[in-house]
This record gives C-alpha cells, sequence and structure tokens, in this order.
C-alpha cells in the first residue's frame, strides 16, 4: 500500500474518531450507540479521569478538550500543517490514556484503543509526502 494512501487513512481515521467523540458528547449519536450521550455524562467522566482537578475547573477542562479535538480533527482532514496536529493529536491522545490509567486502569485505555489512536497520530506527524493536503496548494502558490 502506498504510503500516501495510508496517510490519508491516517487523517481520516484520527479526525473521524475526534469528530465522533465530539458529537457523542454533545447527544448527536443515538443512546444506544452512545459511550456519554450528553455533557454532563461526559463531564461526569472528565471528572472521573482527572480526580486532582478541583471540581470547578471540569467544565473549563472539557470545553478545552472538545474545543481542541475540533480544531485538531478539522486540520488534519483538510491536511492543514498535518505534522504539528498529528503530533498534538498524538499527546492529547497520550494525556487522555495516562488519565484513564491512572484512575480507572488500564482495561479503558486498551478497550477504547486510545494509545493505539495515539501512535497512529505520532505515525502520521512523521509522514511528509503531501497527497490531498492543503499545505501542499498553499506551497504550490508560495
Amino acid at each position: 500500500m502506498q504510503e500516501k494512501i495510508i496517510k490519508l487513512f491516517l487523517r481520516a481515521a484520527i479526525s473521524l474518531g475526534f469528530i465522533s467523540a465530539v458529537t457523542d458528547r454533545l447527544g448527536y449519536w443515538p443512546k444506544d450507540a452512545s459511550t456519554w450521550y450528553s455533557w454532563d455524562v461526559f463531564l461526569e467522566y472528565t471528572a472521573l479521569i482527572n480526580p486532582i482537578v478541583p471540581e470547578s475547573l471540569i467544565s473549563t477542562l472539557g470545553t478545552i478538550a472538545t474545543v481542541l479535538e475540533v480544531v485538531f480533527a478539522c486540520c488534519l482532514i483538510i491536511g492543514y500543517k498535518t505534522e504539528l496536529f498529528a503530533k498534538l493529536s498524538g499527546f492529547l491522545l497520550l494525556s487522555f490514556a495516562l488519565a484513564m490509567t491512572f484512575s480507572t486502569g488500564i482495561k479503558g485505555v486498551f478497550d477504547y484503543s486510545v494509545l493505539a489512536a495515539s501512535a497512529s497520530a505520532f505515525a502520521l506527524s512523521i509522514i511528509k509526502d503531501k497527497y490531498f493536503e492543503l499545505d501542499a496548494l498553499l506551497k504550490k502558490s508560495n
């Protein structure tokens, strides 16, 4: 399989994973197909995996994580600064994995493939060829 196709697949998989999680916590997925199904349930989970964060900051933390996921997903989908946003995605996913591991144990990290997603994002960050990316168009126009 060509590296360009693999890169496109990684971009799509990571982006759609972020978008799916965001739409889940905002209640857009059917309840029987959801993990959180509402913002309040998502914030309860955010508090669970971040026990050292004061309750008054949980909503802010959840909002920041959600905004980052949307921004990273959009940038990866369109191919804007792909290497940077892939690396940032890897660190965001790794931080989720560590928070989950230290608060609820390692099983959830494996069940939800958070480490695999983080590793995929880091792998994406080192693929230099451009394929269907805004960066390639911007580079040509300079």
